[in-house]
């Protein structure tokens, strides 16, 4: 709510925005440009099948293990300096990853990276909700950023793309060290200090907890997207939810916890990190296929299709830009609902995408999608930065986005399963026929005269899984704006009387 004390930000907080939104772009960025350099690094490094699958995916464990960890560090020694010592290990790692000389080293690399990257999430989203207090710059500066983190994950693939054909698979680490370096001269400028004088000792046993249950999970769930589910990956789902019990019970014991369970209570965080859930699962899972059918089904190159997603980027930063201005003019959550029920019409545009003809519509329909999730991106962030104390911005924030991650980690394993099974269920092909397990292995292996079949038999496993997320995002949409919708009128009292 706008007040007469409220303070505008200024021209220093805008450039300090700036400086802000380009680690976040990084760091997105890294997150897809690696999987275009894994031929170049495995050619080279020569790593085996278990240390490949670890390259890629500690840097992702370790985000999801330690943002919660990270934003309540945040709150509690300053968002500004743990935002520069997470900067300077991102740097560092990122030359350390580079120059790697065996597979062991690009672990250990990757991992840092991922622990200093959690560290840049919740600080650069809690220092704008310092930095703007104004309700509606605050969305507007959220907006830039989510754009920023979006847009980074869709134009990596073409950066890496680029930067692969003309230098060695080190570059796409080094784009880090330049931003990291200009984070850390500008930053004690440009950035407020903000922590939390209330808080306590972050309390090791909590962390120790909380990594203890969603690595495990994070573990399963990436396991379940790949085989299957096995007694390996069932027993670390079961032993991670069980530990999670642990970690909240511990939670609702202490005086300054390291995760405040009350925050839940508030009709308004707990239903924007709902839409955030579902919006995550349901894009998470839906883009998974869309990135497999644009190259197993349509042919393309890693790099064509990223340049084939550019439009989703354009889309997204649209979509996130145009939601604040909106926001002002119509209720929020009409806005985010209406966004919603855009971006369902978007997925069902991709049950008209055949193989061999599809590319135009699913171009289309990833963009159309993307543009309607731009305002559940903005202003749900803005919800939840919002509904909570400024003392507790950088734990707020970070529940957000690890909200975000578990929805695309479960959307990948439950979407990718339901594409699997349709696959499987369509086509009869013969007994041991590498085809008959996923299109990868019958394009792998050439076997022409099963490609056919094969890709049409993707392509319906697309279409199930469009449609299915088509209808979770409506009925989200509607459960969303409704729980929002009451929340706003039992507000409107309180506001009066204030």
């Amino acid at each position: 709510m706008n007040t007469d004390t409220t303070k505008r930000a200024g021209r220093r907080e805008w450039i300090g925005l700036a400086v802000l939104a380009l680690p976040t772009l990084l760091l997105s960025l890294d997150m897809s440009v690696l999987h275009l350099a894994v031929p170049h690094l495995a050619a080279d490094l020569r790593p085996d099948g278990s240390e490949l699958l670890w390259i890629i995916d500690i840097y992702g464990f370790m985000i999801a293990g330690f943002l919660v960890t990270m934003g309540t560090l945040g709150d509690r020694i300053g968002r500004r300096k743990l935002l520069m010592i997470g900067g300077a290990a991102f740097g560092l790692a990122s030359i350390a990853a580079a120059f790697a000389t065996d597979p062991a080293m690009l672990i250990a690399a990757r991992a840092v990276l991922g622990v200093a990257g959690a560290t840049l999430m919740p600080s650069t989203l809690a220092l704008i909700s310092n930095m703007f207090t104004d309700a509606k710059q605050r969305g507007t500066a959220i907006a830039v950023w989510m754009s920023c983190f979006m847009g980074g994950m869709v134009i990596g693939p073409v950066v890496g793309g680029a930067l692969l054909e003309v230098a060695h698979w080190g570059a796409v680490f080094l784009l880090a060290v330049p931003v990291m370096v200009l984070l850390l001269v500008t930053a004690p400028k440009l950035l407020p200090e903000y922590r939390d004088e209330q808080a306590g000792k972050l309390d090791l046993a909590s962390v120790a907890l909380w990594l203890g249950a969603v690595l495990p999970i994070v573990y399963a769930l990436k396991e379940f997207a790949k085989d299957g589910p096995d007694a390996a990956s069932v027993f670390a789902l079961v032993a991670g939810i069980a530990v999670g019990a642990v970690f909240v019970r511990r939670q609702r014991t202490l005086a300054h916890p390291m995760l405040d369970l009350t925050l839940f209570r508030d009709q308004k965080f707990a239903a924007a990190l709902g839409i955030v859930l579902v919006g995550a699962l349901t894009m998470g899972g839906v883009f998974l296929l869309v990135n497999q059918y644009l190259q197993l089904v349509e042919g393309l190159s890693a790099a064509q299709a990223g340049v084939a997603l550019v439009p989703q980027a354009g889309a997204v930063v649209a979509g996130s830009l145009i939601a604040p201005k909106l926001a002002r003019r119509f209720r929020p959550e009409f806005v985010l609902g209406a966004g919603m029920l855009v971006a369902a019409g978007g997925m069902l545009l991709f049950t008209m995408a055949e193989a061999g003809s599809g590319l135009l519509v699913l171009v289309l329909g990833v963009s159309v999608a993307a543009f309607g999730m731009g305002p559940q991106g903005v202003l749900c962030t803005e919800m939840v930065i919002s509904s909570v104390p400024p003392r507790k911005a950088g734990a707020a924030s970070a529940m957000s986005e690890t909200t975000a991650e578990f929805g695309i980690a479960m959307g990948i394993a439950v979407f990718g399963s339901i594409g699997t099974a349709v696959y499987r269920s369509e086509v009869d092909f013969p007994a041991g026929s590498p085809a008959g397990d996923s299109l990868a292995g019958a394009v792998v292996h050439g076997d022409q005269s099963l490609l056919g079949a094969a890709r049409d038999a993707f392509s319906s496993g697309l279409h199930t899984v469009a449609t299915i997320s088509a209808v979770v995002v409506v009925v989200f949409a509607v459960v969303g704006m409704t729980a929002l919708r009451q929340k706003a009128q039992k507000a409107q009292p309180e506001l009066a009387a204030a």
